[in-house]
């Protein structure tokens, strides 16, 4: 690429300056840009007129124009607006500046950042755009994987001596399979690197959430100012599915979440900002990956530290969520349209995405017993979720997705509630649906976690019944987890059914108790509780 341009020299300014009076030329004019507000408009008009009184005071002259940013209006009138600078179209980096006037428009100052006074003259790029974008791919190279690049031409004056670069965005994927950019400035004339910074920054938004209230979410600030549902952290990204069917959806389906300023949603069910269900599914899913690496050490559902794709908005009243191994990704629907809102609470999240956990290690076969292990293995871990975050307002119990699916789609302490599920093993457990057949694995968990008989958790009542007419006394649930966990990843297989869960987890207990100790024991009893001996 090459273009003539210009030379470039500048007197370099910042802070809050006074006043002066220099004509501008007749051919640089302000280029308004709209905004919101008679307020906002009637600052900004003031703010152009200003600069175009006082040019020698913003250093504004020939081939530049003006974009309004930002306005602020004080209790006072006083307003401040914000302004971005090009020269001959090319964007001038560390030409921003702020008028300060008053409420009736009369300019009070201004606060400028480094350049300032930018001349005319004729020059050419020396180094070109694909030898550029060529050398910043190589640079890249480690850090951002499937790269591409694009070089843009721009005038750099951030270090107050403006010049021409080339500022080239290399895009791709991070080490935990987000999606990452970094950005390389280098000098138009000479090739000599300037700077490289991310393309990407970390911010904590603030989510007005359907089930947990008000929360903070970890986002990311991309190079154009602008906020997206990228969790810096974790590596997962958070899309709108546009309610595509669950069998249309790929991992480079949808839309990526992103907002102006990193506020989302607006905390009601049913809910027709799409960003509210994001961010229930983008901060639950941040809770899951914690949970796992906090509590069990797992960097992520392959402990490799890659984040997940996580999509919103799937089907039409899909009632409904799952894990595909295919796309990597959680997929949650948004209700029935009636009584079910969105499946985007703690426990389904953490339930879906436990599915990928037990892919990645036991590997349980989807059908018959080892079928009802993976679901009872997702309603256990997906359940501690809920008891590791510790919202108030999603408050922890033994009722699985009691929040989409009121008043609960499954319970712990006595599973044939809901009319299907078995509380105790029999030969035919194995043929019932797998949803159904975990009850005998939920049914454990709560025996192991709290013991049998009436108890109240959390201002819930249980009362939980053994299958042999035993008394169990329970260890606690993260105890009874951990067990499970250790199980799962260590001592079952694919076709474990639930005489080889019941060793499984005895083992488990061995390993991390001893097997003389109470919680092996509690182990023990607890299955022989629900007829598994």
């Amino acid at each position: 690429m090459s273009r003539p341009l210009l030379a470039l020299s500048a007197m370099v300014a910042a802070g809050v300056i006074t006043t002066g009076a220099t004509a501008m030329p007749a051919h640089a004019q302000p280029d308004p840009v709209p905004h919101a507000g008679s307020l906002h408009d009637t600052a900004i008009s003031r703010a152009e007129a200003n600069v175009t009184r006082h040019a020698g005071t913003f250093g504004f002259g020939a081939g530049q124009k003006l974009r309004a940013k930002d306005v602020v209006i004080d209790a006072d009138g006083t307003q401040h607006v914000r302004f971005e600078r090009t020269y001959h179209g090319l964007p001038v980096v560390g030409g921003d500046f702020v008028v300060h006037q008053k409420a009736d428009g009369s300019l009070k100052g201004s606060t400028r950042a480094k350049a300032h006074g930018i001349a005319l003259g004729s020059v050419t790029p020396a180094v070109g755009a694909k030898g550029t974008a060529a050398k910043a791919l190589k640079r890249a190279h480690g850090s951002v994987r499937n790269a591409k690049s694009t070089p843009q031409l721009i005038v750099w004056a951030a270090d107050g001596r403006p010049r021409l670069a080339w500022r080239t965005t290399v895009q791709g994927v991070g080490d935990k399979g987000q999606p990452h950019g970094e950005v390389f400035v280098t000098d138009a004339t000479t090739g000599a690197a300037i700077e490289n910074y991310d393309a990407e920054r970390e911010a904590t938004g603030t989510g007005h959430s359907e089930y947990t209230g008000d929360i903070g979410i970890d986002t990311t600030q991309q190079a154009d100012g602008s906020y997206a549902l990228i969790d810096p952290v974790r590596g997962h990204i958070t899309k709108d599915a546009h309610n595509l069917s669950s069998s249309s959806v790929k991992s480079t389906s949808g839309t990526l979440f992103t907002d102006a300023d990193n506020t989302w949603g607006d905390g009601r069910k049913f809910s027709t900002d799409r960003a509210t269900a994001a961010v229930d599914a983008h901060a639950n899913t941040a809770k899951t990956f914690d949970y796992y690496k906090t509590t069990f050490g797992r960097n992520g559902i392959k402990n490799d530290g890659r984040g997940a794709t996580v999509f919103v908005h799937v089907g039409t009243n899909w009632d409904n969520a799952q894990w595909s191994d295919t796309c990597f990704c959680m997929l949650t629907g948004d209700g029935d349209g009636t009584t079910d809102p969105e499946q985007v609470d703690l426990d389904t999240m953490g339930h879906e995405m436990t599915h990928g956990v037990t892919s990645a290690t036991a590997n349980l076969r989807y059908s018959g017993e080892s079928g009802g292990l993976n679901e009872a293995t997702s309603d256990i871990l997906g359940t501690m979720v809920e008891w590791y975050a510790a919202n108030p307002v999603d408050t922890p119990d033994y009722l699985f997705s009691d929040q989409s699916t009121p008043p609960w789609l499954r319970r712990f302490d006595k599973p044939s509630l809901d009319g299907r599920s078995a509380d105790c093993w029999s030969k035919s457990v194995g043929r019932l649906d797998v949803h159904y057949s975990s009850g005998v694995g939920n049914h454990w968990f709560y025996l192991a976690s709290e013991g049998s008989g009436a108890k109240t958790v959390n201002g819930v009542s249980y009362n939980s019944p053994t299958c042999n007419g035993s008394i169990v006394t329970g260890i606690g649930n993260k105890k009874a987890s951990a067990i499970w966990y250790r199980a799962l990843t260590v001592y079952m297989t694919s076709t474990t059914d639930y005489r080889g869960a019941r060793t499984a987890t005895l083992n488990a207990a061995k390993d991390l108790y001893g097997a003389t100790s109470t919680e092996y024991a509690t182990v023990a009893a607890a299955w022989s509780a629900v007829n598994v001996s």
